[in-house]
């Protein structure tokens, strides 16, 4: 049988009844976790340290079922990035990862707009949540700090279930935040460490996901008082507002405050954070509101015509003597029975081929631009090599994690695959590419990210397939 504990002796007077706390179901051994209850604890596990009249089951379970369906988005998306820098060639960071890889497959290459999409989503949407994830947190808090804070051993296991969903999910999102803003304080890798980070994230948002889930269910459904009204307190008003009722979650407060919000204003504060975020966020993959992506860490200008737009890394930040993409710059195509090399009047001699296609990158921003070149296709026909199994892509830049890139034969074939000469804004004539962006000759594949579309080529290796 259940039993109750009063928090605080009966006042006399008027005055609504004091709260009590419903008694934890105990594990064995049962008179050991009674023993320790019984212990005066300080702030902040003594419950009476938690006074919000708003928290409670049904506030958190509001964020958890909109975090239940924005999560998960996150989460696949960014596992198809790692995927789309074509991890079966070692050349997605971290390159060796054991038994974490994912499955190997080929990426795509259409719709031209996959990692567009994919990339957009993960990084946005990871920024919009970030409002309700902090909210979720904010609601959880008294349940850090119950005493004890081990009752059974499947409160243990739920306990290291939220070390990890909670360690896991700010660790991953401010890493992740201060990456898209080039703030790289931490001191170590953010490929390597957001990758073996985000398993500890997904292992514990399923465990936490499994052992809550019905929690939640039966919240959402049970609403105010056990009365099914899910409505109910999202219309009450500030005068209307009244703490949730006790139960085993322990959030609900044992001696609340009078409220100053009602549960309607915050979660209508919540949205509107992460409303407001959207609108300086998604600009930075949406043309229409680009003028107002004030949290795209690169800035609104880039360069001038059909040249403005983001620059990943530049060509004085990519130490290339700028001599050598002048008059003398060759092309060197490799694979066939002799090397091929051509120079860039050569190239715009060739049949030559325009196509309209995003430019992703991994930080989440991507553009629309329309490009002009040669079709890989062609290049490694010429080469000798028709359907090649792969192409490897080297830069003049000789350092740097992305000075090179091995391209899958569907990228190699796709027939708005180039190596791409003149650039331009979508419906408008192309024009020469500037130094920033890969003058005089860059890599341009449909989906693919955009640091494998690369600048300044020298040569490309056309490797014949085994069969």
């Amino acid at each position: 049988m259940t039993t109750v504990r009063p928090t605080d002796p009966p006042e006399t007077g008027s005055g609504p009844p004091p709260r009590v706390a419903v008694e934890p179901e105990y594990g064995f051994p049962r008179s050991l976790f009674r023993a320790l209850a019984r212990i005066p604890v300080p702030p902040p596990a003594d419950p009476r340290t938690w006074r919000s009249p708003l928290r409670g089951t049904w506030l958190t379970s509001v964020f958890g079922a909109v975090l239940l369906v924005g999560l998960p988005i996150v989460i696949v998306t960014g596992l198809l990035s790692y995927i789309a820098y074509g991890p079966q060639f070692g050349q997605a960071i971290p390159a060796d990862v054991g038994y974490l890889h994912l499955p190997y497959f080929d990426w795509p290459s259409n719709p031209s707009w996959l990692y567009r999409l994919t990339q957009g989503l993960h990084v946005t949407l990871g920024m919009i949540l970030t409002p309700i994830v902090l909210a979720k947190l904010w609601s959880v808090v008294p349940k850090l700090f119950v005493w004890p804070p081990v009752r059974s051993l499947g409160g243990l296991l739920e306990r290291i279930s939220l070390l990890a969903l909670v360690g896991g999910i700010l660790f991953e999102f401010v890493t992740g935040l201060m990456n898209t803003q080039y703030d790289y304080s931490f001191g170590f890798s953010f490929y390597l460490a957001h990758y073996y980070g985000a398993w500890v994230f997904i292992a514990g948002f399923v465990s936490h996901v499994v052992l809550k889930v019905p929690t939640m269910v039966r919240a959402l459904r049970a609403g105010p008082d056990g009365s099914g009204a899910f409505g109910r307190w999202l219309n009450d008003g500030v005068a209307e507002t009244e703490p949730e009722p006790m139960d085993q979650a322990e959030l609900a407060p044992l001696a609340p405050n009078r409220p100053t919000l009602s549960r309607r204003g915050l979660l209508a504060m919540v949205g509107g954070g992460s409303a407001l975020v959207a609108v300086l966020s998604v600009g930075q993959t949406w043309d229409p509101l680009r003028p107002l992506a004030l949290l795209s860490p690169r800035g609104q200008s880039y360069g001038t015509g059909p040249n403005d737009f983001q620059i990943n890394r530049t060509l004085a930040g990519s130490g290339i003597d700028p001599a050598r993409l002048g008059a003398d710059w060759r092309l060197t195509l490799r694979g066939g029975a002799t090397e091929v090399s051509l120079t860039r009047d050569q190239l715009l001699g060739m049949a030559l081929h325009t196509a309209t296609l995003p430019i992703a990158c991994v930080e989440g921003w991507s553009v629309y631009r329309t490009w002009t070149g040669v079709r890989l296709r062609d290049l490694a026909a010429l080469a000798g090599v028709p359907d090649p199994a792969n192409a490897f892509v080297q830069s003049v830049e000789t350092s740097g994690a992305f000075a090179r890139a091995t391209l899958q034969n569907n990228q190699v074939l796709n027939p708005d695959s180039l190596l791409a000469l003149r650039v331009g804004n979508p419906g408008e004539e192309t024009v020469d590419l500037a130094p920033d962006h890969g003058f005089p000759a860059r890599v341009i594949v449909p989906a693919l990210p955009g640091v494998h579309n690369t600048k300044w080529v020298s040569s490309i290796d056309f490797r014949p397939g085994t069969g």
